[in-house]
């Protein structure tokens, strides 16, 4: 079986950028699921939200979710609010890949999504919106991680080499 992983965590906490990184070191292919919902949908992330409103969005990326936990066979970055779906958290638990939460400050996260233009939750006020979210997710990301890393101050290079290590430790184990 081909090693496989799933990144959570907040908007700005590196899932896609360390997402290709780890891909790379795992030498299995990479897909975010933002990315996976645009091609299937055929239009932007703020334009779904913008057209069918965050409930409708949550249930097409549920499906893209569980589609790609069933069939895909390398790294999986999630986008910040998938784990907000009972679903989609299901999903992750039955499939029983390794879940890292990608875990940063708000300054950190502050500093790397710059003006949310292109986050439908952050636009207007980003650090207002990271709070928010911060306050609200953390504690799930929390409680589904398998593994956790903290991303402050290091590159993307040594957060993958540090998840490619503990994930290798982790199937050591068992």
């Amino acid at each position: 079986m081909t090693a496989r992983a799933v990144l959570i965590g907040l908007p700005g906490a590196g899932k896609s950028t360390t997402g290709r990184r780890l891909a790379k070191i795992m030498a299995v292919p990479f897909a975010d699921s933002d990315q996976l919902i645009e091609e299937r949908e055929g239009k932007p992330i703020r334009q779904l939200f913008d057209v069918l409103g965050e409930p409708r969005f949550r249930e097409i990326e549920t499906e893209v979710v569980a589609a790609a936990l069933d069939d895909f066979t390398g790294v999986l970055s999630l986008g910040g609010g998938a784990l907000t779906s009972a679903a989609t958290r299901q999903a992750l638990t039955g499939s029983g890949v390794p879940i890292v939460y990608l875990r940063a400050t708000l300054d950190q996260l502050s500093q790397r999504v710059g003006d949310g233009r292109t986050r439908p939750l952050l636009a207007g006020n980003p650090d207002a919106g990271l709070a928010v979210l911060a306050a609200e997710r953390s504690q799930t990301y929390d409680e589904f991680a398998t593994i956790t890393v903290d991303t402050d101050g290091r590159t993307p290079g040594q957060i993958a080499a540090t998840v490619a290590a503990r994930l290798h430790e982790s199937r050591r184990k068992h």
